[in-house]
């Protein structure tokens, strides 16, 4: 049996707020954590609760599960295991026993790690090379999405997507437009590092392709922009956008920092996640010098996926819902 039931957990955040959205009208049932809020049939619980997962997926035989619930910025990095491979594993065991038709598990770049060479892409075949805890959960995440694939009904598609953009986004990345208009932008090394990313609409296309697509079961893809961007092009991008479209005026100046400061950032990182502890700024620039792109020619080719935005569009928009929130303005 087939329903049209969606079931969105981390609907309150980034991304589970725009995929409730498109989804609509379909019936959708959101599962978000004390306090937060969303829209249609709520139900709130976290997922490292299993009798939370139960509830969530009552009467839900036939439907579709898109897990985007996920840490990426914890305290401890305990954290990350705790959510993003025993919640995961919790949900999936409810949901293969609701009866649940497929479930469409949103991962990350960071098990595969960074590219080896600046002219390096990843695709499906690219093996684990996990990056810091974080990655190191996903990578456990998605072996155990593996094995319900293997031993349940339940059939399962892996979503790796880099570094994504557009409305709803946190404040960590309404701080990165900020820091480019205080003439602060960070660049680490030359700047001509290529980040893959993924406007927020791309990535719900191609979920919603990983959910209809019936050879995807069992499948992993790299869900992306059509192209990678060095670092110099999306600051680049931000600013001129910010004040030719947005007119807030920016500084028209960079953070420069060698590539050396990442180095030692990643030994900092490196050390305190051995002690369980976690630095979110720390860790991002450990990362600010790597080279993180990926090919996405396999979902083009097997799930018929076409990003529609590319970086201008998607910088704008994004800069668009941040003014139009009150989160972004002249300095």
């Amino acid at each position: 049996m087939t329903s049209e039931l969606a079931i969105v957990t981390g609907a309150a955040g980034w991304l589970g707020r725009r995929m409730v959205e498109t989804l609509r009208p379909r019936p959708v049932r959101s599962f978000v954590l004390p306090g937060e809020t969303s829209t249609g049939d709520v139900v709130t619980g976290d997922v490292r609760n299993p009798g939370n997962c139960e509830t969530l997926f009552a009467g839900a035989r036939g439907a579709t599960l898109f897990h985007c619930a996920g840490v990426v910025h914890p305290r401890r990095v305990r954290d990350f295991f705790d959510v993003n491979v025993t919640g995961t594993e919790n949900v999936l065991s409810a949901a293969a026993r609701a009866g649940v038709r497929r479930a469409v598990i949103v991962s990350s770049n960071s098990p595969i790690g960074v590219n080896p060479s600046p002219d390096h892409v990843f695709d499906e075949s690219s093996p684990y090379a996990p990056y810091m805890g974080y990655g190191r959960s996903k990578m456990q995440m998605e072996l155990a999405v593996r094995g319900f694939q293997e031993r349940t009904e339940i059939e399962t598609v892996i979503i790796r997507p880099p570094w994504f953009y557009g409305p709803y986004q946190p404040p960590r990345q309404t701080l990165f437009f900020e820091m480019i208009r205080d003439g602060k932008g960070p660049i680490v090394g030359g700047g001509q590092n290529r980040r893959s990313m993924a406007y927020i609409d791309n990535l719900c296309q191609g979920l919603l392709l990983a959910e209809s697509t019936a050879a995807a079961a069992g499948e992993t893809y790299w869900i992306a922009d059509e192209r990678p961007y060095t670092m110099n092009e999306i600051l680049d991008t931000v600013e001129r956008l910010l004040e030719d479209e947005f007119s807030i005026p920016c500084k028209h100046r960079r953070l420069r920092l060698p590539g050396l400061a990442s180095q030692v950032a990643w030994l900092g990182d490196f050390s305190l996640q051995k002690l369980g502890l976690y630095h979110q700024k720390l860790h991002v620039l450990s990362e600010m010098n790597k080279s993180i792109a990926c090919s996405i020619d396999k979902a083009k080719r097997e799930l018929g996926y076409r990003p529609e935005v590319a970086l201008e569009e998607g910088m704008r928009r994004s800069i668009a819902w941040c003014i139009a929130e009150g989160l972004l303005g002249p300095r």
